[in-house]
């Protein structure tokens, strides 16, 4: 079971406290956007086995979305940030990398 801990309110709890919403640090394109723009949001998913970036919810405390970083295979959580970061915080990915040398994950490594 994984156990991840709610940035915003700092909440520590079982992955039933929480709700998954994805995959994280994906470009969500709305009206006026064409079908190629369209197609990738819906369709082209990372699924690694190994670290992943997600987008979760605390929908059992505050209500607010946030990003965890975990390992697919083992269930390791590195981190969790604020879902309005960008980009996964330096501190999460050289957590990775120390454990994970040499892993990339889309643009981030």
């Amino acid at each position: 079971m994984l156990i991840l801990t709610c940035p915003s309110c700092g909440v520590t709890g079982e992955e039933t406290e929480f709700h998954a919403g994805g995959e994280a640090h994906i470009k969500r394109f709305g009206p006026g956007s064409d079908d190629d723009q369209f197609h990738s949001y819906l369709f082209a998913k990372e699924n690694p086995k190994g670290v992943h970036f997600e987008r979760w919810r605390h929908n059992n405390g505050c209500g607010k979305w946030f990003h965890a970083a975990r390992d697919t295979m083992t269930l390791e959580v590195f981190g969790t940030y604020p879902a309005q970061t960008l980009e996964p915080p330096k501190q999460i990915r050289d957590k990775i990398t120390a454990k994970h040398p040499g892993w990339k994950w889309r643009e981030f490594s």
